[in-house]
C-alpha cells in the first residue's frame, strides 16, 4: 500500500508550530546564557586548589555530567515539588534541568580553557601583585575564552536539540507542538518530518559557524 503524504496540517496549525519554534528557541537561549554564566563560578572553583571551593564543585559537575538529561528534567519535574514546598511548572523544570547540565559542561570547558594557559602567565600575575581575581579578570580568562569559543558553540548546538526532552512534561516546544498536531490531524510521519526539518533549519547555522571558528581560530 502506498502511502500518501499530506502536509497540509502544517500550514493549517502553522500558529502552534511558530509557538513551539519561539518556545525552542528562548528555552535554548535562556539555558545557553544561564549555564554558561554560573559554568564561569563552578569552572573557577573546579580549578581551585582550595577543597572548601573544590569539592562541591567537582561534586555538581560529576552528578550532572554522568546522569540522562531526561532523567533530570522528569526528575525536577515531579520530584522536586514533592521533597520542597514549591510547585513548579514545566518550562520552570525544564530549564532548571537544562541550565544546571549545561552550567556543569560548561564548567568543564571553563576548566579546560584555563588550564590551557602556560603557568607563567599566573606567575607574570603574581609577580604584578595580582589577585586570584584580578589575574583570572585581566590575564586569563581574556585568552582562555578564545580557545573556548568552539566548545561553547558546539554546546549551543546540543542544547538546541535537547529542548526536544522537554517534550516529555508537556513543555510546549516544537517537539510537543509536533506531537499535538499529531495526534490531532493523523499525521505522526509528516509532522515529525517537517518538525525535523525546522530544527535543521535552526540547528545547521551554528554548525556553520562552529566550523569557521574552528577553522579561524587554527590559522
Amino acid at each position: 500500500m502506498q502511502y500518501q503524504w499530506d502536509f497540509s496540517a502544517i500550514w493549517t496549525y502553522r500558529s502552534l508550530l511558530w509557538a513551539g519554534v519561539q518556545n525552542t528557541v528562548m528555552l535554548a537561549v535562556l539555558c545557553l546564557v544561564l549555564g554558561m554564566s554560573f559554568g564561569l563560578f563552578v569552572g573557577a572553583a573546579r580549578y581551585s586548589s582550595k577543597p572548601l571551593w573544590n569539592y562541591p564543585a567537582t561534586a555538581f559537575v560529576e552528578v550532572f555530567r554522568n546522569t540522562p538529561v531526561l532523567v533530570q528534567i522528569v526528575w525536577f519535574y515531579f520530584a522536586f515539588p514533592i521533597i520542597s514546598p514549591i510547585d513548579i511548572s514545566s518550562f520552570t523544570a525544564a530549564t532548571l534541568a537544562l541550565v544546571l547540565n549545561t552550567t556543569a559542561f560548561s564548567a568543564e570547558i571553563f576548566r579546560a580553557g584555563i588550564q590551557s594557559i602556560a603557568k607563567g602567565q599566573w606567575e607574570a600575575g603574581r609577580a604584578l601583585g595580582m589577585t586570584y581575581s584580578e589575574q583570572m579578570r585581566r590575564v586569563i580568562l581574556p585568552q582562555a575564552i578564545r580557545r573556548m569559543i568552539p566548545a561553547f558553540t558546539n554546546r549551543g548546538v546540543e542544547l538546541f536539540k535537547m529542548t526536544s526532552l522537554a517534550s516529555v512534561i508537556a513543555y510546549g516546544e516544537l517537539m510537543h507542538q509536533s506531537k499535538s498536531i499529531a495526534s490531532i490531524a493523523f499525521n505522526p510521519i509528516e509532522m515529525y518530518t517537517a518538525a525535523a526539518i525546522i530544527y535543521f533549519i535552526l540547528i545547521a547555522p551554528l554548525a556553520i559557524l562552529v566550523r569557521r571558528l574552528e577553522t579561524k581560530i587554527n590559522v
